[in-house]
């Protein structure tokens, strides 16, 4: 494969090790940085998140982040999402009222109503024709949230725990996913090999 530099931000909110992990596998370059100018370098960047949607929100204003991301991803750079770095890219959560989010993308993060929270394990996506990287196979998720896009032709892959949800959206440089493809095992290696080419 051919190498390519990889971006993870730190700010203190991602489950960057596995991510890490993941990419030597690959024998994929990268950095975990949140040097905004090494960011902006790299080929591609991945944007990680667990934890609270405040929190994440807060950590990135701390690092003076809100507007580089928006910047970097409306300059077409090929960005990845994942988890709480999918949620945090909409306007608002029912987790964290009042608080803003990125409002790249228009619409909001719901909490799962039915069943017990959090989501923990594999669940299967099905794929929309708007889809690139994935394909209909198991992937690991854990989260009490999901994503509801005001736009639906952005989803490009969606599950189902109790309910229908987004399970990943994809729009122009942009691919972001709700489960975590770093720890999703052989259908996380093939999605990643397929985000790096």
């Amino acid at each position: 494969m051919e190498k390519t530099k990889v971006a993870i931000i730190d700010y203190g909110a991602g489950n960057v090790r596995s991510l890490g992990n993941m990419l030597t596998f690959l024998d994929v370059p990268y950095v975990i940085t949140d040097d905004k100018t090494v960011i902006k370098s790299a080929d591609r960047i991945i944007f990680p998140g667990q934890g609270h949607f405040a929190q994440a929100v807060s950590k990135l204003k701390s690092k003076d982040m809100i507007s580089f991301i928006q910047d970097i991803v409306s300059d077409g750079k090929t960005f990845l999402g994942i988890c709480l770095g999918l949620q945090v890219l909409f306007e608002k959560s029912e987790e964290a009222p009042g608080v803003e989010g990125l409002s790249v993308f228009k619409g909001e993060v719901k909490k799962f109503k039915i069943g017990k929270t959090p989501q923990i394990g594999w669940n299967k996506i099905q794929t929309t024709k708007n889809n690139s990287y994935l394909s209909d196979d198991y992937f690991y998720f854990v989260n009490s949230y999901y994503v509801r896009p005001e736009n639906k032709d952005i989803i490009s892959s969606s599950a189902n725990y109790n309910i229908d949800f987004c399970a990943s959206v994809e729009y122009k440089n942009i691919t972001a996913v709700q489960f975590h493809p770093e720890k999703s095992s052989n259908a996380g290696i093939k999605f990643f090999k397929n985000w790096l080419k």
